[in-house]
């Protein structure tokens, strides 16, 4: 499965019609660490390797490129037998090691609040993050990389259906805290085409 997503800044009205009628998931807060080396290796080619609440991800991307880039696609790799795997790494080695080897240090600590709802089959996520930045997203999930197209088209039209402007760019947590809190690294990943 390939989670497709899209991030919205709402209005309160908006956010409003999304969440009426949804099922509410719960809410929880966590906290994010991304890492990347000196070079920005991973984050060049939109690779975020995180560790969130003490349990590291991997997202890598499914997007063909930024300028077709309506959404985001990721696979998302959550066993550490995998991550490792993607790495080439010692499997007998702990992905602690595997930072240190690599050069990879956190560029960015950020806590997140989370509310997570569920309408017509999307997937809704309101986040607060503790810098000061909310965002939204509405998630699908596709089975098939030639799925990706439709299911972006699924969530554009759920979107425009609550009335949400979906033709804007909105950027994830962790680029918008490059943006604030690191711009040589923003930067760098608008040269390397990742970022718009």
């Amino acid at each position: 499965m390939i989670e497709v997503e899209k991030k919205f800044i709402l209005t309160s009205d908006q956010e409003k019609a999304l969440t009426e009628g949804a099922e509410f998931l719960g809410e929880k807060k966590f906290t994010d660490s991304y890492y990347d080396d000196a070079e920005y290796s991973l984050t060049k080619q939109d690779i975020w390797f995180r560790n969130r609440d003490g349990k590291f991800e991997l997202k890598l991307p499914m997007n063909v490129s930024i300028e077709e880039r309506v959404s985001d696609q990721y696979k998302e790799v959550e066993d550490e037998k995998e991550i490792k795997e993607y790495f080439k790494f010692d499997a007998s080695k702990s992905i602690m090691n595997l930072l240190e080897e690599r050069g990879y240090k956190p560029f960015c600590v950020m806590t997140t609040t989370r509310r997570k709802y569920q309408k017509e089959g999307f997937g809704i996520d309101l986040d607060i993050i503790d810098f000061g930045y909310t965002v939204a997203e509405i998630e699908y999930m596709a089975k098939e990389k030639e799925d990706l197209r439709e299911v972006t088209n699924k969530i554009i039209e759920f979107a425009k259906e609550h009335n949400i402007i979906t033709n804007s760019v909105v950027r994830g947590k962790g680029a918008e805290y490059l943006r604030r809190y690191n711009p040589k690294h923003f930067q760098a990943l608008i040269e390397a085409g990742v970022l718009k």
